[in-house]
């Protein structure tokens, strides 16, 4: 199990019948990127993971 596997099954454990929007999630990582400037990278490459994910001609997702 790697570390973050923790806070993810947190994250499911106390938030997982929630429904959210697109936009919403957006908003949380911009603040959590505002708060913790050292992560705008792995946030970076984890929302350009999730818009292209579906993206047959994009090799990179």
């Amino acid at each position: 199990m790697y570390f973050t596997d923790r806070g993810i099954e947190e994250l499911v454990e106390r938030r997982g019948e929630e429904q959210v929007t697109l936009e919403w999630l957006g908003e949380r990582l911009r603040d959590f990127v505002d708060l913790n400037p050292d992560f705008e990278t792995p946030i970076e490459r984890l929302a350009t993971y999730l818009a292209r994910m579906d993206d047959p001609d994009d090799e990179d997702a």
